[in-house]
């Protein structure tokens, strides 16, 4: 058989399991299947399932070349994730269980005001849709080019097609479906990333034990910098950049937060956000060690090794026979429908129940979840349109800087006594993100020097403050929601 087709089968197949298990789920489905899978998700199931939806297709291409120019230090940052899932677990989950919440920006409603909850909502929407359309076109990108287009398959059907295929998995059970669909899609994932790397090493000439000695032999599993305070690597602002990139990302992120309210009580979404912060740091200890593994075997065969580190893997992959190019292929798809499906499926939740405040219309939640679909189709094909690699960097800037006031507004309605001024609400949380840009460009001028990871923090800070000094005291008559 032709290689193409090869491909074109397990692709085919691999979406036969994802509707045979939408179908199971999706039976008798309503609302509240949709939105929280009636709370009778297996803890375990959750855990594991969002350990591969969190590793996004662009996460399977980048984290391996990582090691070109940061070694290992990755890492310190997964550090930090956990830190976060424990702050995740034991202060933002019983706050979110004991309001019974479907949407987490309800909180902010209660706590702050109307204004505030849409603007937490419409901070989500943008971020979430940008973000995820942004990865989703790198992965149709690499499908394009392994599959699609030998079969003279044009970009805009591929793309279509595929999230096609996302809506018609999706648009019945909803989260209900995606807690299972993503524990497939893991299973999948860590086997076809497991299987590449014992092709690595067999390419290598080494035992498992050979490979384990020389990985710790080599300059580039370097995990720690504690001596360089300059260094966007240094330990101590990886750790907290990391807890600060987990609570947002995770805890204040409708998209993975949704699968987490469908356990069936705290203790139990408690077990499962810590099971899935435990399991976050051998998990991307693979993906690095697969490439220094690569590059080793650059270095063996007298190859130059790749300056863009998004290369090396899909270089090897190129030049590495069917096997490896359908477990790519497979690894590809697993990790980025895992993701993109719980995306567009919080997109329509937030939608439906924060900003057309319609939480029980099925029949406008089938037709939002349609519409979301057709908008990440449009952005794909947009940043296809526009084909700029720096266009790209520049929205997962901003779609970073966006979650800085979530963390700002989530910080002031925990942590202080006082009342937001809710009219101000929607202008501190648009200007504290270009504040905080001015300042970057302004140090960066002056110095030479440009925040990393840090800045997320510094613009939770500058939202936190503003909120602080516009506000009041609490009055007895306020909101007394914590």
């Amino acid at each position: 058989m032709h290689p193409i087709m090869i491909l074109l089968a397990v692709v085919i197949v691999y979406f036969v399991l994802l509707f045979t298990v939408s179908r199971w789920t999706g039976r008798h489905a309503t609302n509240e299947v949709f939105y929280r899978a009636e709370r009778k998700s297996p803890w375990y199931m959750v855990a594991f399932g969002m350990v591969g939806a969190s590793i996004s297709g662009v996460t399977f291409v980048s984290v391996p070349g990582m090691v070109i120019l940061s070694q290992m230090t990755y890492l310190q940052t997964c550090m930090g994730f956990f830190l976060g899932y424990l702050v995740i677990a034991f202060v933002l989950l019983p706050l979110y269980y004991r309001l019974n919440l479907i949407s987490i920006y309800a909180y902010l409603g209660q706590r702050m005001g109307r204004l505030s909850h849409k603007t937490g909502s419409a901070f989500f929407l943008i971020s979430k849709m940008t973000g995820a359309s942004v990865r989703f076109y790198v992965v149709c990108i690499i499908l394009q080019r392994f599959v699609f287009e030998a079969l003279g398959v044009p970009f805009a059907v591929t793309v279509v097609g595929l999230v096609l295929l996302i809506w018609l998995y999706t648009r019945r059970g909803g989260i209900k479906t995606l807690v299972w669909t993503d524990s497939l899609q893991t299973f999948c994932l860590f086997s076809a990333l497991l299987l590449i790397i014992y092709k690595v090493m067999t390419d290598l000439g080494w035992s498992v034990g050979e490979a384990v000695d020389a990985l710790k032999a080599s300059e580039l599993s370097r995990v720690f910098v504690f001596d360089d305070w300059l260094s966007k690597q240094n330990f101590w602002k990886q750790l907290l950049s990391g807890m600060f990139i987990a609570i947002v990302m995770t805890g204040l992120d409708q998209d993975m937060m949704q699968k987490n309210l469908t356990c069936k009580d705290l203790r139990s979404a408690q077990k499962d956000m810590c099971t899935y912060g435990v399991a976050f740091v051998p998990a991307n200890l693979l993906f690095l060690s697969l490439g220094v593994l690569l590059v080793m075997l650059s270095q063996q065969q007298g190859l130059a090794v790749l300056a863009s580190g998004d290369e090396l893997l899909p270089a090897y992959v190129a030049h590495s026979g069917q096997m490896v190019m359908t477990l790519f292929v497979v690894g590809i798809m697993a990790a980025s429908f895992s993701s993109a499906d719980s995306a567009l499926t919080s997109l329509t939740t937030i939608y439906c129940v924060d900003i057309m405040e319609q939480p029980a219309s099925e029949h406008l939640r089938k037709r939002v979840h349609l519409l979301m679909c057709g908008v990440f189709v449009l952005f794909i094909l947009l940043f296809k349109a526009v084909n700029s690699t720096s266009l790209i960097d520049a929205i997962y800037i901003i779609v970073g800087y966006t979650y800085g006031p979530l963390l700002g507004m989530f910080a002031f309605g925990l942590l202080t006594k006082r009342e937001a001024d809710d009219r101000l609400v929607p202008y501190i949380a648009i200007a504290s993100p270009l504040l905080c840009y001015v300042i970057d460009y302004a140090v960066g001028s002056l110095t030479g020097y440009h925040f990393g990871y840090e800045l997320l923090m510094m613009n939770g800070l500058l939202t936190f403050v503003s909120l602080w000094l516009t506000g009041c005291r609490r009055s007895s008559g306020a909101r007394n929601t914590p």
